[in-house]
């Protein structure tokens, strides 16, 4: 037979406070760590959304500008008539157009002016407009 004897010692109670507070500390120590990390994660988090906001500001801004240098470039080729156009190219701030020796420009001298700059050779004509006066006035119109 076994006889267990409990006696009220004061190093089991000892024993027993300092576990308590232990445990205490531990779910305190805890406690601030995950909700440091939690503050962290809602920063990158909202980073991310503001990158995402200024990437598809970029994007439609982009597509905006696209769609005003497309149209400017058409208007120009409607005026000239489609049939002597021979290339469209667009380098830097200017649209390129390379047309018959024998177009009638007049309607593209009256629209755009002293923005289009006419070289004329014996194979074509070259046109080079100006979209940088074009692409500013009409985004800022918009």
């Amino acid at each position: 037979m076994i006889v267990a004897v409990k006696t009220n010692s004061k190093k089991k109670l000892f024993i027993r406070i300092a576990s308590l507070l232990a445990v205490v500390v531990m779910f305190v120590f805890y406690y601030f760590y995950m909700s440091n990390e939690f503050t962290s994660k809602q920063d990158t988090d909202a980073n991310e959304k503001i990158q995402a906001i200024n990437k598809n500001a970029k994007l439609e801004k982009s597509k905006k500008l696209e769609r005003i240098i497309y149209r400017e470039i058409e208007t120009a080729v409607d005026l000239i008539d489609q049939r002597n156009i021979l290339n469209v190219k667009i380098i830097s701030n200017r649209a390129l157009i390379v047309v018959d020796p024998d177009t009638n420009l007049d309607a593209l001298k009256v629209r755009y002016g002293s923005m289009a700059l006419i070289k004329k050779g014996i194979k074509d004509i070259k046109i080079a407009i100006d979209l940088k006066y074009i692409i500013e006035s009409k985004y800022n119109e918009k």
